[in-house]
């Protein structure tokens, strides 16, 4: 049975390596082990050691509390985005300056309008 701050933990690694474009090779190649270990934490299937998230989060360029943020209350923003499609949307309407966020917006709307005429 996966612990839920073990769940937590491997979803923060997730976050933080989206947010960095970084594929779960590049992140075993950094901190020296396999992608397919970095996907069982990552699902909380695997503990990570002490060791191997301090090396993570000098991967990630993170805090160590980095991991931990959030735990003690839900993250709405995890069960609005949960596919990495949606996470990676968000970071790049985070990275956008606000005229091209309007713009964004118009065109998500005028998407959106059309597909509830067809």
């Amino acid at each position: 049975m996966t612990h839920p701050i073990d769940k937590h933990v491997g979803t923060r690694i997730r976050q933080g390596r989206w947010m960095r474009r970084k594929t779960q090779q590049d992140l075993g190649d950094a901190v020296g082990c396999k992608f397919q270990q970095i996907q069982k934490y990552e699902t909380g299937a695997n503990r990570v050691s002490a060791s191997r998230l301090w090396d993570i989060a000098e991967a990630l360029g993170v805090p160590i509390t980095y991991f931990f943020e959030g735990k003690e209350q839900a993250d709405p923003l995890l069960s609005m985005f949960p596919d990495r499609g949606s996470a990676e949307l968000l970071r790049i309407w985070m990275s956008l300056p606000d005229k091209q966020k309007q713009a964004l917006l118009g065109l998500a709307k005028s998407m959106a309008d059309r597909e509830g005429q067809a």
